[in-house]
């Protein structure tokens, strides 16, 4: 355990052992804030002790240290998670609950997820879903599909198309190569002229960049990684738990 998180389970015990253990002050009653050697020495014991009775509360405090952690992180970044570029969404814009999901195109979870993700926007009606490309799966001296397929999918956006290439990319069987990107691009139904001259536009790279230095801050390190309220739940999660996690955004959001 580090320092931060043993002197927030020590202040925490601190705290819950004295009102155990005390009387609570009256209302004219001035709280003491200094303490004498010899008191000090008998709250020293007395914090010890509660630890040692009840261990269970240090788990239980760095378990709150690290959500209060990441609720903060999350409202620092709020606004760019959840501002999709252009077209790069699904369900409700005006959901109640934002759902926003990191993928590679390359990665074998996010397409085992995909079904799943769309069911639920099926299901809910107050679910808005923000895409973000995340393109870390490419390996050096390989073909650099995961980026490919990714610019693909914001340039598609530009037609109103987003959906339909991400639902031909992840729905083609075997992994991803450059004949099922193809594939996928005419599945998908858009210009592939267009799609060709905005895919070499450089504010699609600056948006893959940005999305790259996102998942840097929020200490990412694979995908699917969804942000859903103040949740970061990462790698292969099934449909019972993503609604599990929906509805416990939605009940924070109420109930604030």
């Amino acid at each position: 355990m580090n320092k931060i998180g043993l002197s927030f389970v020590l202040l925490i015990a601190m705290g819950v052992g004295l009102l155990a253990l005390t009387p609570a002050p009256r209302a004219q009653e001035r709280v003491q804030t200094d303490f004498t050697p010899a008191q000090e020495k008998q709250i020293g014991s007395l914090v010890r002790q509660y630890i040692l009775d009840h261990p269970e509360i240090i788990p239980e405090a760095v378990a709150e240290l690290q959500r209060r952690e990441v609720v903060k992180m999350l409202s620092n970044y709020r606004e760019a998670l959840q501002t999709p570029f252009p077209g790069a969404e699904a369900g409700n814009p005006k959901g109640d609950v934002i759902l926003v999901e990191f993928f590679d195109y390359r990665c074998p979870f996010c397409r085992k997820s995909h079904n799943d993700l769309k069911r639920l926007i099926k299901e809910d009606a107050n679910l808005r879903v923000v895409y973000r490309d995340l393109p870390i799966l490419d390996q050096e001296g390989s073909e650099p599909l995961s980026r490919r397929a990714a610019l693909a999918s914001l340039a598609a956006a530009r037609q109103g198309k987003y959906n339909e290439l991400h639902d031909a990319l992840f729905s083609l069987p075997g992994r991803l190569t450059q004949e099922a990107l193809v594939a996928a691009v005419r599945q998908s139904g858009v210009n592939e002229q267009r799609l060709a001259a905005d895919m070499a536009d450089p504010a699609l790279e600056q948006e893959l960049n940005k999305n790259l230095q996102l998942g840097g801050n929020l200490g990412l390190t694979g995908t699917p990684t969804y942000i859903i309220g103040d949740q970061i739940i990462s790698g292969a999660v099934d449909y019972e738990n993503l609604k599990q996690a929906i509805a416990k955004a939605r009940a924070g959001k109420n109930a604030k």
